[in-house]
């Protein structure tokens, strides 16, 4: 901690950090000053000694009290968000270049996201639709409404004709027309009287002769 005490004994003259704000409210608007830091190139044992971790939070929280901290490890760096765009500013003017655990760190404000709706350089989530890439179950067709199952058709011609069936005999389901033939269902012989039908014997192709 003695390196970042004498550091910022450098640069406790309130004066000069007046002028600082200054400067920096007049090239910004304060409406678009962030109120969010990221902290870049943190040593690596803050995030795995507490008492390191705990020494860079009382940094801060001189200044800040009421400021969050975020830490990310595999980018070795940290994101802190305080009460107010003034406190950031000032963070971001006093601690910039600050050596802590033997680390110059470095403080940038967090770039808001544009208010353009038009704005098309980042990418838009998809539209609030039916999505067809679900599986399973497929997704029916967009517009698609069940409608009730309608009653069964019954054939009663068929119904009257199967009702006549009477075992052991010969029975006419469709009498002839001028249109079709009559449809008549016969009774299957015993097998007995339909002896095997010998294998047809195919003949080879006779070669045509040489000349």
């Amino acid at each position: 901690m003695s390196e970042f005490n004498d550091s910022v004994e450098s640069m406790d003259d309130m004066d000069l950090l007046c002028e600082d704000m200054d400067g920096l409210m007049d090239m910004t608007d304060s409406e678009d000053i962030p109120s969010a830091l990221i902290i870049a190139n943190i040593d690596q044992s803050i995030f795995t000694d507490p008492a390191a971790q705990a020494a860079f939070e009382n940094v801060f929280r001189d200044l800040d009290k009421d400021v969050s901290f975020i830490y990310l490890k595999n980018f070795r760096r940290a994101r802190l968000q305080f009460s107010s765009t003034d406190y950031a500013a000032i963070a971001r003017i006093r601690y910039d270049g600050v050596v802590i655990c033997g680390q110059s760190i470095r403080c940038y404000f967090i770039q808001p996201r544009p208010a353009n709706d038009n704005d098309n350089t980042f990418l838009r989530p998809p539209q609030q639709s039916r999505m067809f890439l679900i599986s399973p179950p497929a997704s029916p067709p967009v517009g698609w409404e069940s409608i009730p199952e309608s009653e069964p058709v019954i054939n009663y011609d068929l119904l009257h004709a199967i009702a006549k069936l009477n075992p052991g005999e010969t029975h006419e389901v469709h009498p002839p027309s001028m249109a079709a033939p009559a449809i008549i269902v016969h009774l299957c012989e015993d097998d007995t009287g339909f002896p095997a039908e010998k294998p047809t014997k195919i003949l080879q192709t006779r070669r045509p002769d040489a000349n």
